[in-house]
């Protein structure tokens, strides 16, 4: 367990082998933390991948709106069932803050910004996006993994090109009723028609990630890395 200088974000770093040649940030999804994805580093490993540092940040605990006001690990609030109705822009924002942060600390331990990829799972996975299209940072690639573009409404006017050509893999349950596929899908409608390259894939599961996913994932990795 490590603590992020620049946030005050704990975080669960795994690394495959000594002197990483990438590093992965990846952001779990709402109610988890960051232990959630930390088994998915053996699969990766045996499918291939490079050694590569994962940072895996605990989100902080805040009361969740449609949870009742139940405190819980959040990247930020969530006040209703459509997700964009009543979005907690500051919330989304914060955590964007909290990402770049990540980010710089990674750079300042000896990677450069090229060489880190973010990843996420649902409301990680929309932080990844409202990241990844914004930040001044060049990265390796995004993951984007059962999720949405949170912040529509500014993607126009913030937006930076500076990773308009950066691999993004987006991926969707078909059977999702959580984030449902039609808006993972209107999100990568979105970013195409901004320009950014995307890949989408779906897969007949729920709100969730699949053995075919992770295989997907671990190319993905593998190129941009």
């Amino acid at each position: 367990m490590s603590t992020n200088p620049n946030t005050g974000i704990e975080c669960v770093v795994v690394e495959t082998g000594p002197n990483p040649s990438g590093c992965v940030i990846w952001l779990h999804g709402l109610g988890a933390d960051g232990y959630d994805f930390v088994p998915i580093v053996k699969e990766l490993e045996q499918l291939g991948l490079p050694t590569t540092r994962f940072v895996f940040p605990h989100a902080p605990k805040i009361p969740v709106s449609i949870n009742g006001c139940y405190v819980m690990r959040a990247w930020y609030d969530i006040r209703n069932v459509d997700l964009q109705r009543q979005e907690d822009e500051a919330g989304v924002r914060q955590s964007q803050a909290t990402l770049e942060g990540l980010i710089e600390d990674q750079i300042a331990l000896g990677f450069t910004a090229n060489q880190i990829a973010l990843a996420g799972f649902s409301q990680g996975g929309a932080i990844v996006y409202q990241t990844g299209v914004r930040t001044a940072h060049k990265l390796a690639g995004l993951i984007a993994l059962s999720t949405y573009l949170p912040c529509e409404s500014s993607l126009n006017t913030e937006m930076n090109t500076v990773n308009i050509d950066t691999p993004v893999l987006a991926a969707h349950g078909e059977q999702d009723n959580i984030v449902l596929m039609e808006r993972g899908e209107k999100a990568v409608e979105l970013l195409r028609e901004k320009g950014f390259a995307v890949q989408w894939h779906t897969y007949p599961m729920a709100h969730s990630v699949c053995g075919e996913e992770v295989v997907e994932i671990a190319e993905f990795l593998k190129k941009v890395l």
